[in-house]
Parts: C-alpha cells; structure tokens; sequence
C-alpha cells in the first residue's frame, strides 16, 4: 500500500485525532480563523505536491466544511468552576489563560492582580478519541523528553505507520522517523515511546 505523510499542518494548524494506530479525522483550520476550525474525516485528505512541498488537499469544497462539526471552544469559568461535561464530545488540547485584572485600587492605582476568571480555549473530540497536534510532546519509556511530533505516516487503510519527530534545538534539528510499533501510549497531546532514551539513541 502506498504511504502517505500527513504533515499536521493546514492553514495555521492541523490536528489529528486516532484511536489506537488509525487516523480517524484531522482539523481544518482557516489560516486567519481560528474559531472556525471543522472536523474532518481523514478520508477526505490526500497528499499533494505543490512548488516542490508536500501538503494536503481535501476532496471538498469550502463551502462544504460548515457541515462538519466546530472544534475550537473558548469558555470563561470562575475559580474552581469546572466546565460542564458533554456527553458526545471529550476535551483535546486545551489552554489556559489567567488574565490580570487591571482595575484601580482604592489607591487610585493599577495593581495589575490576576482576575478570578479563567479563560479556557479548548478542542473538542469524539468521546474515546485523543488529539494530536504539531509539537506535540514525544517522551522515552524513563521519562525523558525526546522531541516533538512533525508528522504522521499512514497507508492507503488510514493506518499510522511512521511517527515524524523533531528533536534537537533552534539551531540544530533533525527528524527522526520512528515506526507505530515503537509508540506504547497514546494521550492528548502527547506520545510514550516504548524506548528508553539510550536505547533511541542505538536504535537511530
């Protein structure tokens, strides 16, 4: 079967949602809206070459995307607040935001404190699924931190087949092709090799 590499990127980001080792949907992301990210069905995605990079193209219309389910949520919660459960949808990659409160003190001054709010910009996923997200941590089977996820390889079945990650720093990068096999857990936003750190650095 053919491989195809799934680079996480499209507009301003891509995600990728799997259960087990299959690619079951990734996240259209429109480069200057965010909000208005939509799950896809990854059968939808093929590979394509343009001006000598990879990228990936959908076998729809724009228009079409606006009957795809919303991801992105934003919710405000107060401290200790939890946000209500949803019965369809479990939470992907979330960020916090503590927003400090510039408001005059009795003093006449800006204290700049942190407000009680908290502001929450979340994905949605499928109850069962996990999210995966370029940069997406990569640690050894001892805890260590190995690099991040640049992309994905699945076969013509959607089956992941090869795990892309970036390791090293700004001024020195490489990446290190892994196969599914050697990957023993799977979480949001994040990956456990089976490996241990010196036992990567024989195998590659």
């Amino acid at each position: 079967m053919r491989p195809r590499v799934m680079p996480l990127k499209i507009g301003a980001n891509h995600q990728t949602r799997r259960r087990k080792d299959e690619a079951r949907a990734g996240v259209i992301q429109p480069a200057q809206h965010a909000e208005d990210a939509r799950l896809v069905p990854i059968s939808l995605a093929s590979r394509a070459e343009k001006d000598g990079e990879s990228e990936i193209s959908l076998n729809c219309g724009a228009a079409d995307l606006e009957r795809f389910d919303p991801v992105h949520k934003l919710e405000t919660l107060r401290a200790g607040e939890r946000r209500n459960e949803d019965p369809k949808w479990d939470v992907g990659v979330e960020d916090i935001v503590v927003a400090p409160n510039y408001a005059p003190t009795a003093f006449g001054d800006y204290a700049g404190s942190l407000d009680s709010d908290v502001t929450i910009s979340y994905d949605r996923v499928p109850k069962g699924e996990i999210e995966l997200r370029h940069a997406s941590s990569v640690y050894s089977a001892d805890g260590h931190h190995l690099g991040s996820v640049d992309a994905v390889v699945v076969d013509d079945g959607d089956r992941l087949t090869h795990l892309l990650v970036e390791r090293g720093h700004l001024w020195w990068k490489r990446e290190v092709a892994l196969p599914a096999e050697a990957i023993s857990k799977f979480e949001n936003d994040m990956l456990t090799l089976g490996l241990t750190k010196g036992e990567l650095g024989k195998a590659i």
